[in-house]
This record gives C-alpha cells, sequence and structure tokens, in this order.
C-alpha cells in the first residue's frame, strides 16, 4: 500500500523539522517527505492540508488490563482505544493477573497483541516474582522474550536490599528500571494528598513525603550502582527539584509525569468525584504549576496516559472505597496541546514530549519520521473541538476527570507499519 499524505504540517521533533511538506509511504516505510520519488504512484491520497502530521505517539504507561481483568477492559478495546489516540507504540506495566513476571506470559501478550489491529506493545516486566517484592525475577530471559524494562508498578517493595540486587543485576546487564517512588509505609491508607482538602473532605492522605522519601532512596542506590532508572509519574514540586539535581550531578535518570496532573489539583476533589481517585494522587496547585514548569524547562522528560481503565462498579462508590485510575490514552495529545497553549510553548516542543522522547526512554525506534523509518504517522486537527463522553472515547473504561469537558485537538489518521489503523469519521 502506497500513501500519499499531502499539504499537512509536519513537525518531527528529532529532525527538528516543522513545516508544510508531503510524507510518502510505501512497504510500510516513510520513502520521502517533501518531493515524492519520480517512480511514486500513490494508492490513498491523504489531504492533511490544515491538519498536523507527526510521529505516532508512543506512550510509557497503558494498562491493558489483560490477562485477568477483561472485565475492566480487553486488548481489543484498549488497542482500538490507543490508535484513536494516535497512539503506535505503547508501554503496558505488568500489574496484570498473574502478573508479567515469566516468559510465557509475555510471549501470549505480545502474540495477542500481534494479531489485533492497533499500536506496537512493549511489555514491562514484573521486577520481582508475583510483584510481591521479595525474589527478583529472570530478567534476561524476560527481556528475550521482548520486555523492555522492568518495574513494580504500583506494587509495593520494601526491602531495600531487594532493590539493590535489582540495581546492581541491572546495571551489570544494562537493563532498565522503572520505579514509581513511593514510601509504603508514609502512604499507607491514602487516596489523597494530604493537604487542606483531604483535611476538609476527611479523606485519608498521603504526604509529599511519601515521594521523596522513596526518591532520595532510588536517587541515591542510582547513584551508587549506575543503574539507569526511570522515575515514572512524579507528583510533587520536591520531587522535580530532587530529580532536577540529581540529573545535574550525572546520575542517569528520566522521568515522566501523567497529563492529567499537570492540569489537575487537589481542588478538583471538592466535587468527592471518584474519577479524580488517582495515584499517585492529584496534589496542590504549586505542585501542578512545578509539574508544567518542568516540561517546558525539561527538568521531565516525557508526558504519559497512565491510562488505567476501571470498571465503573469501582467507581460508583464513595471516593475513599473507589479504585484510584483514569482512562486516558485518547486525552493524552489534547491534554499535551492544552497544557502547550497555556504555556506558550511551541508545538515542535510539545510533540516532543510524546513521540521522540518517550521513544528514547523505552528504547525503541519509533517517534520520529526519518526517511527509511517505519511508517507510524500521526495526523491531528489541532484545533478541532470535542467533548469527553463515554460515546466519544473507544476506551472501555469511561473513568476519567474530563467527562464532558470540551477538548481541542483530535486524530483524524493513524498509521501503523504503514498500515491505516484508525480513520476518523
Amino acid at each position: 500500500m502506497k500513501i500519499l499524505i499531502k499539504n499537512g504540517r509536519v513537525i518531527d521533533p528529532m529532525n527538528a523539522r516543522d513545516g508544510v511538506a508531503d510524507v510518502c509511504v510505501a512497504a510500510g516505510k516513510i520513502v520521502a517527505v517533501g518531493a515524492a520519488p519520480a517512480d511514486f504512484h500513490a494508492n490513498r491520497v491523504i489531504d492533511a492540508a490544515g491538519l498536523v502530521v507527526c510521529p505516532g505517539l508512543v506512550d510509557l504507561s497503558v494498562r491493558l488490563r489483560e490477562p485477568g481483568f477483561e472485565y475492566k477492559a480487553t486488548l481489543e478495546s484498549e488497542m482500538l482505544a490507543a490508535a484513536a489516540g494516535g497512539v503506535t507504540s505503547l508501554a503496558c506495566p505488568p500489574d496484570t493477573e498473574p502478573p508479567l513476571d515469566e516468559p510465557g506470559l509475555v510471549e501470549m501478550l505480545k502474540f495477542r497483541a500481534r494479531n489485533l489491529p492497533g499500536p506496537r506493545v512493549y511489555p514491562i516486566g514484573a521486577l520481582t516474582q508475583k510483584l510481591d517484592g521479595k525474589l527478583l525475577t529472570e530478567m534476561a530471559e524476560l527481556t528475550e522474550a521482548g520486555c523492555r524494562a522492568f518495574t513494580q508498578a504500583d506494587a509495593p517493595l520494601t526491602d531495600t536490599q531487594v532493590l539493590l540486587r535489582a540495581m546492581e543485576y541491572a546495571a551489570t546487564f544494562g537493563f532498565s528500571l522503572w520505579l514509581r517512588p513511593q514510601d509504603v509505609s508514609l502512604a499507607r491508607g491514602g487516596v489523597a494528598h494530604d493537604g487542606a482538602v483531604a483535611s476538609r473532605l476527611g479523606l485519608p492522605g498521603i504526604p509529599t513525603l511519601a515521594e521523596t522519601v522513596a526518591l532520595a532512596t532510588i536517587l541515591q542506590l542510582a547513584r551508587e550502582t549506575g543503574a539507569r532508572v526511570h522515575l515514572a509519574r512524579l507528583s510533587t514540586r520536591e520531587g522535580i527539584a530532587m530529580v532536577r539535581a540529581a540529573k545535574a550531578q550525572g546520575v542517569a535518570v528520566s522521568c515522566d509525569v501523567a497529563a492529567t496532573h499537570a492540569h489537575l489539583s487537589e481542588n478538583d476533589l471538592l466535587g468527592f468525584d471518584s474519577h479524580c481517585h488517582l495515584m499517585p494522587p492529584l496534589r496542590t496547585l504549586r505542585d501542578r504549576d512545578a509539574i508544567r514548569e518542568a516540561l517546558r524547562d525539561g527538568s521531565i522528560d516525557a508526558l504519559c496516559s497512565d491510562h488505567t481503565p476501571v470498571d465503573e462498579d469501582e467507581k460508583q462508590v464513595p471516593f475513599g472505597e473507589s479504585a484510584p485510575g483514569a482512562s486516558g490514552v485518547e486525552l493524552l495529545l489534547p491534554l499535551t496541546l492544552k497544557w502547550a497553549r497555556e504555556m506558550g510553548v511551541p508545538l515542535l516542543q510539545a510533540i516532543d514530549l510524546i513521540t521522540w522522547k518517550p521513544a528514547q526512554i523505552l528504547g525503541v525506534a519509533g517517534g520520529h519520521l526519518s526517511v527509511g523509518s517505519c511508517a507510524d504517522i500521526c495526523v491531528f486537527d489541532a484545533t478541532a473541538e470535542w467533548v469527553v463522553t463515554p460515546r466519544t472515547l473507544a476506551s472501555q473504561g469511561a473513568n476519567t476527570p474530563f467527562l464532558d469537558h470540551a477538548m481541542q485537538g483530535r486524530v483524524r489518521y493513524t498509521l501503523i507499519d504503514g498500515h491505516l489503523d484508525f480513520e476518523a469519521h
């Protein structure tokens, strides 16, 4: 299939390209950006006049809910949702049932994903067996099966010696560890940021210290071992400052935040909306503003959706009893565009946070539009307005704090490996 995407504004952060150009696709590859080769005859022409053509989005945290949680969402529904969101590569955490702690489970997930339309799926392996924080998994075997990194997801790891061994092992063999900094003891029982709002609502709190204490341990061990560590879902101003300082000292760390946390704060909990029950919790306005600024100055490396579809029954209960998490894979692009508009950030820089930079963290070949690369492409209308409702989302989980909110920015086409996997109607 030969596809010509013509007249679009091509934004490619890796190649520092931002301008109107044609993109030619043949045999799953990008064969030209600009003038078409003389022998190129398209089977399909997409007129992208007024639209933006960028690399397919790379999302660092998308829970596909299989195996084990099919009542929350299915692989089919969430792969479709990802393609509808312009995502062409995604990392899925291992907190399934059973967890992704054995090569056979990883291979089965990859096989199922390969046989469905939608993005490339890159499993993140369980760091410890059954995610119980005690015995390390066979990281080498899991890597051979297709795991790109290792994490506990949101499962606790209370034994610092286990974490030290994991980092030493990862440093020796070049594996990457993805860790969400949260001290289990300090966060125990908490459902909201430990501050004025939680006190007023009578909700048990998770203090800033829960992030910074865990972060101090992780950074010290990373410094000592030389392990490559990615810090997932930072949420506090103090945590960001610690990571900024560690980077300045040469510690090999990268970090991301959830797109939701760049827009919302603890104030959004005032209506007891369980859709705002997230992990890590929404924090203060000062924390939110620190996240927005750190995204602008490059201290935070990537934005992700932290897509966590939840069964409706688990949200239709009192806030403190609800399951944490929000669907977000279809909102990653519009929320990134909204942040960029509000912060006066150029589109090239904003797109970088959801394409090329996360691709580097994940260690995959996507995230750019170089000639000869796989044709993973997102074509979107940056000005299109739409309202988030269960009907406008493809995800099986309609649990998002942005329900009934107006968004600006809508994906029109998603190409994966040169195949048109999503087309808006």
